[in-house]
């Protein structure tokens, strides 16, 4: 009789009169997609702050306290409660962007443990680097920064992330590299890094190849018969096309030899000269050497005996100048207090909000190792 009386999900919420419970199929286009999946509810009450702005300030508050909690933390483990602020973030951001400021923690984040050997192994630690590259427009650079500082070196995430990086960008001999490198270290699991290679291996021999030597004679691109070009490669093929034809016209214009004019009759070339050129002979007579260098006869002459008149000058001891106040950029200022104390870094992280916080993570997804002492990053 119990079983009976159980309502289905969505009739339980529809006797419930709630009002809530749809942003997700508003706002799903928007939300960031997590590998280990979302908590429905807990999206919906992420997603309410796009049209409530209390709740949006609330959330605001929220990682306030969460960031003021790992300046206050007092454990073994510092890097526990910057696990729980970037998944509660990941939660309760799901779309994400420079507002939620993301990108920042993972900054901070990477940044505070780089030099600790306690964690240049730990999975968690090397997960926050790879979030960090994702969200980042060069993140071949954190790679080999990864590399050249003993991070992550055990782990086969590190070798198949790097690898399907290089692949995205085509990079397919230097990605190969990398996961012949993984398994030379049999790095861990080594079962999900042999898998990995396995399919990259897969994908990279059904990739067409470009043939190792092409005919001289072969200046196009060649299609099988019933293929449609698009737009642009028939615009390509038509150009490619034209400079062929003009390159062979202008070959067929030339002659292979070119014959020179000599004249035989050497006695009428002076009868085709005017008469003032006959009589006068000046114009073919170049002088001698010194009229032709006359301008470097001059004498040279002591240039001592002839003084400038000058006036006099009372030459009083000047008065001891004021000090000269040296000015000193107030960003370039803090940011090289962020880069000397992490904790500086997390009160920043407390009181930016807005336009400034949306700058600084436009900023390091340029650069990433923007904060990164200079000694730290790979040659």
């Amino acid at each position: 009789m119990e079983g009976i009386s159980t309502l289905d999900p969505e009739t339980a919420f529809l006797l419930s009169n709630k009002t809530t419970g749809n942003e997700w199929e508003l706002f799903k286009e928007n939300v960031r997609p997590m590998k280990r999946g979302r908590n429905v509810t807990v999206l919906n009450e992420a997603l309410k702050s796009q049209t409530d702005n209390h709740l949006k300030k609330s959330l605001i508050e929220e990682r306030r306290r969460l960031i003021t909690a790992i300046d206050e933390y007092k454990g073994d483990d510092p890097l526990k409660p910057w696990i729980e602020c970037i998944k509660w973030v990941q939660e309760s951001f799901p779309t994400g962007g420079d507002c939620s400021g993301l990108v920042v923690i993972y900054e901070q984040c990477v940044r505070t443990f780089w030099n600790m050997e306690k964690y240049k192994e730990d999975r968690r630690y090397l997960k926050v680097w790879l979030d960090y590259a994702e969200n980042c427009a060069d993140a071949e650079v954190i790679y080999k920064f990864l590399q050249s500082n003993g991070i992550g070196q055990s782990h086969s995430s590190y070798y198949i992330s790097y690898g399907l990086y290089l692949e995205s960008k085509n990079k397919l001999k230097t990605a190969n590299e990398i996961f012949n490198l993984g398994m030379e270290r049999k790095a861990q699991p080594t079962e999900k890094m042999e898998a990995s290679f396995r399919k990259f291996f897969t994908r990279s021999m059904r990739r067409p190849q470009a043939p190792a030597e092409e005919p001289e004679d072969s200046h196009l691109p060649h299609r099988s018969f019933g293929t449609v070009l698009t737009t642009g490669e028939a615009r390509r093929q038509l150009k490619q096309k034209t400079d062929l034809a003009n390159k062979k016209l202008k070959i067929d214009r030339c002659p292979s030899t070119i014959s020179i004019y000599k004249d035989t009759d050497a006695s009428a070339a002076p009868s085709h000269q005017p008469e003032i050129l006959k009589n006068d002979k000046k114009i073919f007579s170049l002088g001698t050497r010194g009229e032709r260098n006359k301008e470097n006869t001059a004498i040279p002459a002591k240039w001592t005996s002839t003084k400038i008149p000058q006036k006099p000058v009372s030459r009083a001891v000047p008065a001891a100048s004021a000090c000269i106040e040296v000015f000193v950029d107030e960003e370039c200022a803090e940011s090289a207090k962020v880069t000397r104390d992490g904790k500086s870094s997390l009160k920043q992280l407390k009181k930016v909000d807005g336009a400034e916080l949306k700058k600084e993570s436009e900023l390091l997804k340029a650069n990433p190792l923007r904060n990164f002492p200079a000694h730290s990053l790979p040659r």
